[in-house]
């Protein structure tokens, strides 16, 4: 019998190059692929000799049940998230709903996340302990947002924000920087990496003060480094504290 199998594939922050062999193989493999229309449009695949899935924003439950019912009938199918789909993609939600369609084997195959891939555009800002906080609402309330920022701050972790604002989110980013503000000092180093992969793709360095003014949209990634952090020739560089690390200084 011809086991069903739903692929739930990362493919990276945007460009071709940063989706791994495994996850590019899978998607050519497959014969129906289901995703956002964003991400579909990112992928270097012929997909006109494939059946696909797409759905809009909010259309997450119903694009991961076709995707399942697609595995069901006995086709090769994958499901594509940007990102890794278990770092606020997909993976969670169609393992949740994978006993609506019995049969059918959930395969997660993992890609670079924002977080990491932003960071090497900036430097090193990782190399210590980091929380990864989501500033959208949508799913979150922003009262549990707030705590998570403040505690990360308190604990003097590296913090990336994902989802930093939107059209219809604006000032979030002030919002959150106000609440770290009332922790970290205001000269703490803080940047930005925008359309990670993609064309237009920029990256800023600066401080949390300064970052308090300068917004942001979906396609931004946030960095607050923790005490150890340093800006040095335009990168951000987080010290795990190797003495050659500590003699190093900002500039």
């Amino acid at each position: 019998m011809k086991q069903s199998i739903l692929y739930v594939v990362g493919i990276g922050p945007g460009h071709p190059a940063g989706m791994t062999e495994e996850a590019r193989r899978v998607i050519e493999d497959c014969e129906v692929i289901a995703g956002y229309p964003l991400y579909l449009s990112l992928l270097d695949t012929d997909l006109s000799r494939k059946t696909v899935i797409k759905t809009g924003m909010t259309g997450e439950e119903e694009r991961c049940r076709r995707a399942l019912q697609s595995a069901a009938e006995g086709k090769k199918t994958a499901l594509v998230c940007s990102g890794d789909p278990g770092v606020y993609g997909m993976a969670g939600l169609v393992l949740a709903m994978q006993e609506e369609v019995p049969g059918v084997t959930v395969r997660v195959i993992p890609g670079v996340t924002a977080a990491t891939a932003g960071a090497a555009l900036l430097g090193a800002p990782l190399m210590h302990d980091f929380a990864v906080i989501s500033l959208s609402d949508r799913l979150t309330p922003w009262e549990k947002i707030e705590k998570r920022l403040l505690l990360a701050a308190e604990a003097d972790l590296v913090i990336v924000l994902y989802n930093p604002e939107s059209k219809s989110r604006s000032g979030y980013l002030q919002k959150a920087c106000s609440i770290l503000l009332t922790v970290l000092p205001p000269d703490r180093p803080a940047a930005t990496a925008r359309n990670i992969g993609r064309e237009g793709e920029e990256v800023w360095t600066g401080t949390v003060k300064e970052l308090t003014n300068r917004g942001g949209d979906m396609f931004t990634t946030v960095y607050i480094g923790n005490s150890t952090t340093i800006l040095k020739k335009g990168k951000m560089i987080t010290r795990r504290g190797y003495p050659g690390e500590m003699r190093s200084r900002e500039g």
